[in-house]
């Protein structure tokens, strides 16, 4: 099948308005098409009914005492609505950014977003239903910073090459939405109110992850090398607050990344996914820096596994799961119970390596002994490859699954290895290297090939964890760094401090927007309903204290001691910044501390 990648869409492919006029009436707003003023729709700033245009009124029946707006502005998107206890809120995308192009097609990331408040029906609210929507409109303020997240105007992101190419003919000529994988739209709940109203030309999927670009030169040939990494919203959260899998087999920090190559009118392109180990485990944060792990026994723990890998197996063909935790300690009971029910499955072949003992901190070499278990069933996998006429002439038969237990810091350096390993085979099928080249040998190209992986690494940490990848180094350069070193210190640290004093409201926010938790508008405030009382909030001052000073000791003693052994100072350094951190904290707050004050006993 020929997949067209003109970067000028040709007549009949569906395209999204790139620039929107949003009007601000007293009464309403009104957002139009900047190249089709007589396409757009209003909403009402009193009860947040959608209205689309009248084709023959621009100003979308505006009547007499708003004929001409407060405001105009230029908007780039429009997100989605939400309703809460009283008001509804629409969320627009006011700042973009232009990161390069996927297959041909324009993306953008979104810089900044804001939520579009209709609810001037709180005046004639009561006060506890005032209290519940000031809460709600908190979380929401946690919403419009989310990171991470890419759109496309002409074309869907959430779909890999493989899965395009198996769409039937004319798919493109569709509206955008109705081809993307549920999975990977970030925004899903927050768009049911314009897909009732058909505004498809206004309906943007948004996937969360991370996409990175970067032009290589091998040889005589210029290639394009995307790193396109698709967080999955079945399970959505943050690093202490989603651990394992639901009943229903969805994993947290579950993630497709597809590395895509670009060369000489072939496209290539290789699908690795990471994702928690599928058990029913948590790890409840308690001010300890690493919170124990708690396996939860449960008579459907087996089925929650079968349905994960079927799932898996249904999607991508034959799945090797790669498992990179510790086999010592609670990581190493997690392992073994992960093991023994892999036992029980097998069509999926589970490989346990333990990277911390085999790796350390600094032999990013020694993947090549997982390598070597795992290449004959690697490269029996394969990859997609379609040649300039569209033909296709491999596909990707089946694909590894690796997880650590955050699936982010070993995942990311295991997966960038793998990705080394597929790129030269892909470059070695299509004729720019011979058998006996590989990527590694281009120092400058392959450089640049790893500061992709490593910056798509960071992104995926700060959306899960808050922070930017440990091991990064590894990733960039083969081996630690002193730099690489202090930065991990302060990673570190600062995951404490977020997992401990901020991930809970971060979590509330997302499962507010994922649609997990219902407003339910008639119904009586559900604080009263779970005996909430007023609770305590970790005020600001006090939290960036702790932050200061902890990360100024982390860095000022880590700093001393990097000239010699630096590597057996950080943990120490590591719980001293923690130490001091957490004692500024409670000196300051002098009371318990509440991560999660509202939603956590109604999820």
């Amino acid at each position: 099948m020929e997949i067209t990648s003109s970067p000028s869409p040709p007549s009949g492919r569906f395209k999204l308005f790139d620039q929107l006029e949003l009007q601000e009436f007293n009464d309403k707003y009104v957002i139009k098409s900047v190249e089709s003023p007589n396409r757009g729709f209003y909403i009402s700033r009193l009860h947040g009914d959608i209205q689309p245009l009248n084709n023959d009124n621009d100003g979308g029946g505006c009547d007499e005492s708003s004929v001409s707006p407060s405001k105009t502005s230029v908007i780039y998107g429009v997100v989605g609505t939400i309703r809460l206890v009283v008001g509804t809120y629409m969320l627009v995308i006011i700042s973009r950014k232009e990161v390069g192009e996927f297959l041909g097609f324009p993306v953008f990331r979104i810089a900044a977003m804001k939520f579009l408040p209709c609810n001037e029906a709180l005046k004639f609210s009561t006060a506890q239903e005032k209290r519940d929507e000031a809460y709600f409109m908190n979380l929401l303020k946690v919403v419009e910073s989310t990171p991470g997240l890419y759109y496309s105007y002409e074309t869907d992101i959430t779909l890999n090459l493989q899965r395009r190419c198996k769409l039937a003919e004319g798919w493109m000529s569709k509206p955008i939405w109705k081809s993307a994988d549920p999975r990977f739209v970030w925004n899903k709940s927050l768009l049911e109110e314009l897909i009732e109203f058909k505004l498809d030309e206004f309906i943007i999927p948004l996937l969360q992850g991370s996409f990175g670009a970067a032009q290589l030169k091998i040889k005589e040939s210029s290639a394009t090398v995307t790193l396109v990494s698709r967080r999955c919203t079945r399970r959505l959260g943050t690093r202490m607050w989603r651990r394992g899998a639901n009943l229903e087999g969805d994993t947290a920090n579950f993630i497709e990344t597809e590395q895509l190559l670009e060369l000489e009118g072939y496209r290539s392109s290789l699908l690795q996914i990471r994702g928690s180990i599928p058990l029913l485990w948590e790890q409840i944060v308690d001010l300890s820096y690493r919170p124990c792990l708690r396996i939860i026994s449960h008579e459907q723990t087996s089925k929650v596994v079968e349905r994960h890998f079927h799932d898996l197996h249904q999607r991508y063909g034959d799945t090797m799961a790669v498992d990179l935790t510790n086999k010592h300690g609670d990581e190493g009971q997690l392992s073994t119970a992960y093991a023994a029910e892999m036992q029980k499955l097998p069509n999926v072949r589970y490989v346990p390596f333990d990277f911390h003992h085999v790796c350390g901190n600094s032999n990013f070499d020694n993947l090549q002994i997982l390598y070597n278990q795992i290449s004959d069933d690697f490269q029996k996998q394969g990859y997609i490859l379609i040649d300039a006429e569209g033909n296709i002439l491999e596909e990707q038969k089946g694909i590894i699954r690796s997880n650590c237990i955050d699936c982010l810091d070993r995942t990311n350096v295991t997966q960038s290895f793998l990705g080394q390993k597929s790129l030269t085979m892909q470059l070695q099928r299509i004729g720019v290297l011979s058998s006996i080249e590989f990527i590694t040998m281009f120092s400058e190209e392959y450089g640049k090939f790893r500061a992709l992986w490593a910056e798509q690494g960071d992104e995926v940490s700060l959306e899960y964890a808050g922070t930017h990848a440990l091991k990064g180094d590894l990733v960039r350069y083969g081996r630690q760094t002193i730099g690489g070193i202090i930065k991990d210190g302060m990673s570190a640290l600062s995951r404490y401090y977020l997992n401990n004093f901020q991930d809970g409201v971060r979590q509330d926010a997302l499962d507010l927007i994922s649609g997990h938790y219902s407003v339910n508008r008639n119904g009586p405030s559900p604080f009263q309903l779970n005996g909430f009382e007023s609770l305590s909030y970790l005020p600001v001052a006090s939290a960036a204290s702790a932050l200061i000073i902890g990360g100024l000791t982390i860095t000022s003693v880590t700093i001393q001691q990097a000239g010699r052994q630096a590597q057996q100072y950080l943990s120490t350094v590591i719980w001293a910044g923690v130490t001091a951190g957490v004692m500024a904290v409670v000196k300051a707050n002098g009371r318990q501390f509440c991560s999660r004050p509202r939603l956590c006993g109604l999820m």
